[in-house]
């Protein structure tokens, strides 16, 4: 049996120990920085890492968490544990997989590793709250655990000591790495807001949301900090800007690849696997690609489906839902989607081509390509 990119399950086994092994070998300086946070901040960003800490501040007054994560702050090393759910490491371990490939040791990439991994939680915290979205990783999000206002002031502090990750290395590479860092960061920002202003937009018509949108806004919103990821660790290893472009050029196709993955999981995944609700987006009204694909489908379930989401004056109701995802799964809607993700896939692995690496390395790719577009969680 065979996946994305020829890799086999195998394959994907070995992607999933990459990222582990990213994980834990940014670990300790990520949560060196969160340690940072100043006050009760620093509970606040351990609980969304889902990190757990010793002793539990939740109920502690201001002052007393204060000091308490003052005291974490200085012995970091032990006063926190990862918990189940602190997330995959995936942009990390693309970090280090470009770092190595370029025969660098993976260690030179930790501070973009580092970096990747903080900015990549400050957009997650504060996509919650703009999305409404109330879980995360199968538990309360931030921003309901802690309220808005904290969990805004901890993305920030995210944000800004990402930054501080790679400026305080102090050397001929740093301002790059930040500057690299900050463009992603703004292409972030123009993708998620094209994203939001999908919501907006009908589902037939001449204002629907192009595929052709989708994956501009795709290669902004998820795309531009997978390219950062790769993009810092070729940076890092020492590679030349012609080779670091590849990298981000690779970044960003996967990360098309990806939110299709991400949109399939989000209408027909497993609740209990994703932690989000299925079919949530379908209430929201966010134009997924899978709806996207459905809709532009010459099937008699394409129409139904036109007419059920374009009907005047209402949205869909938690009971219409079942019927909704009949309809685009009738229409080839996930069928096309997965389609779209190997085209996506196949452009990535397509622009590591032209730089020299083992044939370990470029399996490596292939396997992380494929986790995480089969992924089920």
């Amino acid at each position: 049996m065979t996946t994305v990119a020829g890799a086999t399950p195998a394959d994907i086994r070995a992607a999933q120990q990459l990222c582990e092994r990213a994980r834990l070998r940014t670990l300790p300086a990520l949560r060196r920085a969160v340690g940072r946070l100043p006050g009760p901040l620093a509970p606040a960003g351990a609980y969304h890492f889902g990190w757990h800490t010793r002793p539990d501040t939740s109920e502690m007054t201001d002052e007393a968490a204060e000091e308490v994560a003052g005291q974490e702050a200085e012995a970091a090393d032990t006063a926190w544990e990862p918990g189940p759910d602190s997330g995959k490491a995936v942009r990390p371990a693309l970090t280090y997989l470009a770092a190595e490939a370029l025969g660098a040791p993976a260690e030179r990439a930790v501070p973009g590793a580092v970096a990747v991994e903080l900015v990549h939680n400050f957009t997650l915290v504060h996509d919650d709250i703009t999305d409404g979205d109330a879980t995360r990783r199968g538990r309360p999000a931030l921003w309901k655990r802690f309220g808005v206002g904290p969990a805004l002031l901890a993305g920030d502090g995210l944000h800004v000591l990402a930054m501080d990750a790679l400026l305080r290395q102090s050397d001929d590479r740093s301002g790059t790495a930040a500057a690299l860092l900050n463009r992603a960061l703004i292409a972030t920002m123009y993708g998620q807001v094209r994203d939001l202003g999908f919501v907006q937009r009908p589902w037939a018509g001449p204002s629907a949301v192009s595929v052709a949108e989708y994956r501009a806004a795709a290669k902004g919103k998820t795309g531009a900090l997978l390219a950062c990821a790769a993009a810092l660790g070729a940076l890092l290893a020492g590679g030349r800007p012609r080779e670091v472009a590849r990298f981000a050029a690779f970044g960003r196709h996967l990360g098309v690849a990806f939110q299709c993955a991400d949109d399939i999981l989000g209408l027909w995944g497993d609740r209990l696997r994703t932690g989000k609700p299925v079919g949530n987006d379908l209430l929201l009204a966010r134009k997924t690609i899978p709806v996207l694909l459905a809709l532009n489908a010459d099937a008699p379930a394409a129409a139904r489906l036109r007419e059920l989401l374009s009907r005047e004056g209402g949205s869909l109701t938690p009971q219409e839902v079942p019927e909704v995802l009949g309809l685009i799964g009738e229409a080839g809607g996930e069928q096309a989607t997965r389609r779209e993700a190997e085209h996506q896939t196949a452009m990535a692995l397509r622009a590591l081509a032209a730089v020299p690496m083992s044939g370990e390395a470029r399996r490596r790719f292939a396997a992380m390509t494929a986790y995480l577009t089969r992924r089920s969680s």
